[in-house]
């Protein structure tokens, strides 16, 4: 379980195919306080660490991870939002997030604020998907690459999140162009509360 408040954006050191898996390897400042088995949010996405070697480490994502997500656009050099478990006994800053990426979707627009940055997504829209709560809704939670956000403007198909400069600096916002591809997790209560509706009819 994660908060979706990213601890430091990671820098892909090595990528290595194997049949339909793929292992990451990746550079951070507290590879030394992670173990083997522990879970760690890549992207938004929930992967265990399953190698451990000097400032770096490797996780491994599966075809299906593969296909629902961006991990397979990584190229060497790139950043990769992380962010560890959450710890039971602290607070949730940002809202319940799985790791279990619901689907990618492209940035269509980057438009600064005086400041700040208004990033737009368009994702590919099912209206019966929607009816489960694979949606977003205005002053909603989503989660882009990991990052809790708040929705704005949102519509059938497409969403913008407003990035601070501190989000935009210390994640991997600030390479998010148009056409860029990312992972979008929608919130787990409003598939609860979608869920629960059904039975009402």
């Amino acid at each position: 379980m994660f908060s979706g408040i990213v601890e430091e954006a990671a820098t892909v050191t090595g990528l290595e195919q194997e049949k339909g898996n793929l292992h990451i390897t990746l550079e951070c400042s507290f590879t030394d306080e992670l173990k083997v088995d522990q879970s760690i949010s890549h992207n938004g996405v929930c992967l265990t660490v399953v190698k451990k070697e000097g400032k770096t480490y490797t996780v491994t994502a599966i075809k299906e991870t593969l296909e629902k997500s961006n991990l397979g656009l990584l190229k060497i050099g790139d950043k990769v939002n992380l962010e560890r478990s959450m710890k039971m006994n602290g607070r949730l800053d940002g809202h319940i997030v799985q790791g279990h990426v619901d689907q990618t979707a492209r940035c269509i627009e980057v438009k600064e604020a005086d400041g700040s940055w208004y990033f737009t997504f368009q994702y590919d829209f099912d209206k019966e998907k929607a009816k489960q709560g694979y949606m977003t809704v205005e002053k909603g939670s989503v989660t882009v690459n990991g990052v809790s956000l708040t929705v704005v403007n949102s519509r059938d198909d497409k969403f913008s999140v407003a990035i601070i400069p501190y989000t935009y600096e210390f994640t991997n916002f600030h390479q998010i162009k148009e056409n860029t591809i990312v992972n979008i997790e929608f919130d787990i209560l409003g598939k609860y509360i979608s869920k629960l509706m059904t039975f009402q009819n």
